[in-house]
């Protein structure tokens, strides 16, 4: 049996997309739920050492790989059905925007204020300040993250079964 190419794009691009969807729905459902109850001092500390702890290779490939993968598989699939090509190119486009482009330009400037921040020497006055900045509009970047990414991933999963 051979899979063609077209068929492995797709496929990756569902498994990234799946991955990346669920770590979004776990940071969303348990993640922030759990360290939201910490004092401030503990939730930037939490918030702080799980942003460097997970900024690694593997998060990068499961992170940005749905769009490269899905983009990807609607330049193989472009001379098949319109309805997959469209499907997989519209995924993509959503993963882009909704995941990368705002995680680039909405989270990761909070989270690099966080990161230059000294938590050490810094007052319990300035951290609730820091925390008031940041917690809220983290979230709502982040919803705006678990809410694309599924809807790229239920794209994806239903481009497979129409392909």
């Amino acid at each position: 049996m051979e899979i063609s190419m077209d068929t492995i794009t797709l496929f990756l691009a569902t498994l990234l997309a799946g991955l990346a969807a669920g770590l979004c729905f776990t940071w969303t459902n348990a993640v922030n739920t759990g360290i939201g109850q910490l004092d401030d001092l503990g939730y930037l500390r939490s918030f702080q050492q799980m942003n460097r702890t997970i900024l690694n290779p593997l998060f990068f490939l499961i992170f940005f790989g749905p769009f490269f993968m899905a983009a990807v598989a609607a330049v193989l699939n472009r001379s098949g059905s319109p309805q997959v090509f469209w499907l997989l190119l519209i995924a993509a486009g959503i993963y882009f925007v909704g995941v990368a482009m705002v995680t680039v330009f909405g989270n990761v400037p909070l989270n690099e204020v966080l990161d230059k921040t000294d938590l050490a020497t810094t007052g319990l006055e300035d951290l609730k300040t820091l925390r008031n900045r940041f917690e809220d509009r983290w979230n709502r970047l982040h919803l705006i993250r678990t809410i694309t990414s599924a809807i790229s991933f239920g794209m994806l999963l239903l481009t497979s079964f129409l392909k």
